[in-house]
């Protein structure tokens, strides 16, 4: 359901309205008031949606048809204020995550496609991660009996021409900057190589961007391009993988979209993801790569700024679905 102050809860509803046949596919985690309440917002009399609250993802193939099931993962004592920060709304959000993907974990859900939250809230809440992919990350990591950093994961962001994945995720720059090794670059040209051979690239040609301007320029510009980024490069090539970089930032990107590579493999947060936002953000998709079941999401916030108005898009919620559907097996 994602945050119920934010848009999730009526991006759900749309989608289900605008393709009625995804209601026999998707249960929806959530708090059963609020989406009904969302249902009501969105609904037109052409295509009538009601929740149907049922006990368990088993119980899908009897509820009635134009109906929304919904799994009961939180309990909110009163509704939330649309487009606000709450730790009731971040504690809420956090128990749905948590129930997806133990059912995913489980072998209960085919996937798990989640919906907006807000990190503030979270924090409010008292949630330990920053986000869904670090919590994520943990429960699967708790579930599986290995420490966190046995399995790593990534973010890769997509939109209709260029797919990139990220070395760090939710750190600041300063800290984004020391995440910046060999064993880290390395590593995520190896997750990115196994999940395009999984999705069916059994070659795919990953560019490595560079961190500095012009990728450095032999040390001009800073030495990590030169002293870690291309050894990383050199070592995956090694081993088989497709790599190449590291290719300057500012044209990388631009040079994926138009072909020349399968996908990029940025350095940090935002010189990943502006990319992909500025290019197709109501169609974008947030993947997790290396979990043990498949998880997407769309590529956008909790937009507060129009929750609860009912002109926000399921197009980005939309095309996570599609991907989670298409999605091949995990291992």
């Amino acid at each position: 359901m994602g945050d119920p102050a934010g848009i999730g809860p009526e991006i759900i509803a749309r989608a289900l309205c605008e393709r009625p046949g995804l209601r026999t596919q998707i249960v929806v985690v959530g708090d059963a008031s609020t989406l009904a309440s969302a249902a009501r917002l969105v609904t037109t009399g052409a295509l009538p949606l009601t929740v149907a609250e049922i006990d368990d993802i088993e119980d899908l193939a009897a509820v009635p048809s134009g109906c929304m099931a919904v799994v009961q993962a939180c309990r909110l004592a009163a509704p939330v204020e649309i487009g606000r920060i709450s730790p009731q709304a971040g504690r809420a959000a956090a128990d749905c995550i948590e129930w997806a993907a133990q059912a995913a974990l489980q072998g209960r859900a085919r996937a798990v496609v989640t919906a907006p939250i807000h990190k503030e809230a979270l924090a409010a809440a008292g949630v330990a991660h920053p986000g869904h992919t670090e919590m994520l990350q943990s429960l699967s990591a708790a579930h599986l009996g290995v420490p966190v950093s046995a399995l790593p994961v990534r973010m890769m962001l997509s939109c209709p021409g260029l797919s990139t994945v990220l070395v760090s995720i939710h750190l600041s720059l300063r800290k984004a900057l020391d995440a910046v090794t060999l064993e880290q670059v390395l590593q995520t040209v190896r997750i990115t190589q196994a999940h395009c051979r999984r999705t069916g690239t059994a070659r795919p040609r990953i560019a490595v961007a560079g961190l500095n301007p012009h990728a450095g320029e032999g040390g001009l510009f800073g030495w990590e391009d030169r002293d870690i980024i291309a050894p990383a490069v050199a070592d995956a090539r090694r081993e088989g993988i497709e790599a190449s970089g590291p290719h300057a930032p500012d044209t990388v990107f631009m040079r994926a979209r138009q072909g020349e590579f399968d996908v990029v493999v940025a350095m940090y947060h935002d010189q990943g993801l502006i990319p992909v936002k500025l290019l197709g953000l109501d169609e974008g998709v947030n993947t997790t790569l290396g979990l043990p079941f498949v998880r997407t999401s769309p590529d956008h916030g909790t937009a507060f700024d129009i929750a609860g108005t009912g002109r926000a898009s399921a197009s980005s919620l939309l095309a996570a679905i599609d991907a989670a559907l298409a999605a091949g097996p995990t291992s």
